[in-house]
């Protein structure tokens, strides 16, 4: 999975400047709640994130898209000037306060994916996007 994910990212920067940010893994999760730890990688997730960027959680309830509207989806956000970043969440989700600060919400798809997984398959998505908006061959319709 490591491999695919960095030979997207690889390309993907040929098109953009790109960056994969990784909270910290928590330590001692097993005495606290689900609440709890969606509070506490909300906190860090927070901390992360500037006023000027457009996020976009990666979500089950979010809008779904097909690869050519996820393209003009980047076009126009890219054409607004602000820096999209992208946000994977944790194994139980997003917590309230990372779901107020989020400008959208989008889903890959209605079946779970691990972590790994996701971030192979999206940053997939991404380069897919560009070569659609370049108008270059990778995609096929």
């Amino acid at each position: 999975m490591a491999e695919g994910l960095e030979v997207y990212a690889s390309r993907l920067r040929h098109y953009i400047p790109f960056e994969i940010v990784e909270i910290p893994e928590l330590k001692g999760v097993s005495s606290l709640r689900q609440e709890q730890i969606k509070e506490k990688e909300g906190e860090l997730l927070l901390r992360r994130f500037r006023p000027q960027d457009y996020v976009v959680l990666l979500d089950e309830h979010g809008a779904q898209m097909r690869s050519i509207e996820f393209a003009a989806y980047i076009q126009q956000k890219a054409n607004a000037g602000r820096d999209l970043v992208f946000v994977i969440g944790g194994a139980y989700g997003f917590s309230t306060g990372v779901y107020e600060r989020a400008d959208s919400k989008m889903s890959l798809s209605p079946m779970t994916f691990s972590h790994q997984m996701v971030r192979t398959i999206f940053v997939e998505q991404l380069y897919r996007a560009f070569t659609i908006i370049k108008g270059e061959s990778y995609h096929h319709e």
